[in-house]
């Protein structure tokens, strides 16, 4: 088979990306990708993804806000990381803002301070330095904004 045919009618890969949407929230980049590995070709993909909004399958906004929600309650990631994750699935800036309203600002804070509680006692360094970098780079890497975790990290290293 060459790869100018695709391996599905619209009428096939509509149903099946139907249900690709319907187990999970989905963007539009992933849903683009998906019906491209299934072999659709752009007009046919316009079409799908046209289809998909209009049924409801596909909903930006719905879908930032739940990921924002999922990430932050689940992986305990900062608003950092989860701006520039859904910056790489090129989300619009509106619904990013409107995903970070999903996270409640008294929860967050608790969340930051119960991580970095939870990751200090697990860190054995003795060196109080190598300890604030330690957590620091943690928290970091898991998107806190870095105005927060000093600040966390100086109330909880002395």
């Amino acid at each position: 088979m060459n790869n100018l045919q695709p391996s599905y009618t619209i009428t096939e890969a509509t149903k099946k990306i139907e249900s690709y949407c319907a187990y999970q929230d989905r963007c539009h980049k992933e849903v683009e990708k998906k019906l491209r590995e299934m072999g659709m070709i752009t007009i046919a993909i316009n079409q799908i993804v046209g289809h998909l909004i209009q049924e409801n399958y596909l909903n930006e906004e719905r879908f930032s806000k739940s990921y924002a929600r999922g990430k932050f309650n689940i992986k305990k990631w900062g608003k950092k990381r989860i701006v520039n994750e859904l910056k790489q699935r090129d989300i619009s800036k509106y619904n990013i803002t409107s995903a970070l309203k999903e996270i409640d600002d008294n929860e967050y804070l608790e969340t930051l301070d119960a991580l970095a509680k939870k990751r200090l006692a697990a860190i054995s360094e003795k060196n109080i330095q190598k300890k604030r970098k330690k957590l620091a780079d943690y928290l970091l890497y898991r998107g806190w904004e870095s105005h927060l975790v000093y600040e966390k990290i100086t109330t909880l290293i002395k």
